[in-house]
């Protein structure tokens, strides 16, 4: 044996210690191996205590469920599929993150597959390659509008929005009242006696978009104000910024509701660069609340998007879904409103509509509504 080791031959290994399994984990906790995997099935009826010291020995084992095997004997494989816009805007991806954290708790393995704008079959496509990876749930977080969905979801799906052409058995839907964020915002311009809120909304595709333009126009006619074009931008601040430069031709805009807080960003810079003064002349408001909105100057009023909440609620709703196929479908739960007040906006004056004395002509801007 010693020539062998020295001609570079090695001595088989110690055998490799097997994994614990759940037979060890209710060994040590003093319990049945049935009770270990009600414990690891989530099922009811078991004490806390017993729960909690399962759970304690399966820590101390470094015991860890067999997913695979488990799927082939309950047909489940405990894995939620997401189909997320490949965007580093920060409404999809703190919503993404908020997902990922409610399939976690729950016990849940995540799959995602990312679709791009201009990409025809993206969504179709997405949600394609979660079912074939034999995926319990869907998830269509930020959905854009891509026409009906040619494919047969067989899966409990929950949808973020309004999206009307998807076609499953059981559809979910999340966020139904989105509109209702985009009118408190309007109605807050016109309760501080502004005559009418100009609008620079987000690209159409979005239902998301298209939910805060509808909110818009709902509490115009709520209040009997005549409905001003809107502008449309790309969520981007270079987008907000082409509007403000041209909502400078018309010198009696003060009020202006942005559909996301990076265009309010771009239009206050272009606001101010030709002394539009923000809240003095104009008054603005965004919506999400990105973590530098209240650092801007001024700090910018605007609507604050619960994403962790809106996730759980509908993670909640469609594992109900996947345990009782045979139940009616739960409702998500709609959060409040909550609309940050700060100091981008102010009570209208009609001084506030006057042209600056000490300066020209505001620029001409592009003559179309489209940014």
């Amino acid at each position: 044996m010693a020539d062998l080791v020295a001609r570079g031959v090695a001595e088989d290994p110690a055998p490799r210690r097997r994994p614990p399994g759940s037979t060890d984990v209710a060994r040590l906790a003093g319990v049945s191996q049935k009770t270990v995997s009600r414990v690891f099935n989530d099922e009811p009826h078991v004490k806390d205590e017993v729960r909690q010291r399962v759970l304690r020995a399966a820590r101390e084992l470094g015991y860890r469920r067999n997913n695979a095997a488990r799927a082939l004997t309950s047909g489940r494989t405990r894995t939620i599929g997401v189909v997320a816009l490949g965007s580093a805007l920060y409404g999809p991806a703190s919503m993404l993150v908020g997902i990922e954290r409610a399939v976690r708790s729950a016990g849940y393995a995540l799959s995602v597959a990312n679709t791009f704008e201009g990409d025809p079959d993206g969504v179709s496509g997405a949600v394609e390659t979660l079912l074939q990876q034999g995926v319990d749930g869907i998830v269509l977080s930020e959905p854009i509008d891509e026409g009906p969905l040619p494919i047969d979801v067989d899966v409990p799906v929950v949808v973020f929005g309004r999206m009307s052409e998807l076609s499953a058995p059981r559809v979910i839907m999340a966020g139904m009242s989105a509109d209702v964020p985009a009118y408190a915002a309007t109605r807050h311009l016109l309760d501080l006696g502004h005559p009418t809120v100009h609008h620079v909304a987000g690209p159409q595709r979005w239902f998301s978009a298209r939910d805060r333009l509808f909110g818009w126009r709902r509490a115009l006619a709520d209040a009997g104000v005549v409905e001003v074009p809107y502008l449309e931008g790309d969520w981007s601040a270079a987008s907000g910024y082409a509007a403000g430069q041209q909502l400078l031709t018309d010198p009696t805009v003060t009020a202006v509701f942005a559909a996301n807080d990076d265009m309010a960003l771009g239009l206050i810079r272009a606001l101010i660069e030709q002394g539009r003064a923000v809240p003095d002349r104009i008054s603005v408001v965004g919506f999400d609340d990105i973590p530098i909105a209240a650092y801007l100057n001024p700090p910018l009023t605007t609507v604050r998007q619960p994403f962790e909440f809106l996730a759980a609620s509908a993670l909640a709703a469609l594992l109900r879904a996947i345990d009782n196929p045979q139940e009616a479908l739960s409702q998500v739960s709609e959060p409040e409103v909550d609309l940050v007040l700060r100091s981008s906006t102010a009570r209208y004056s009609a001084s506030s509509s006057a042209p600056p004395a000490d300066l020209g002509p505001d620029p001409p801007g592009p003559s179309e509504s489209s940014i």
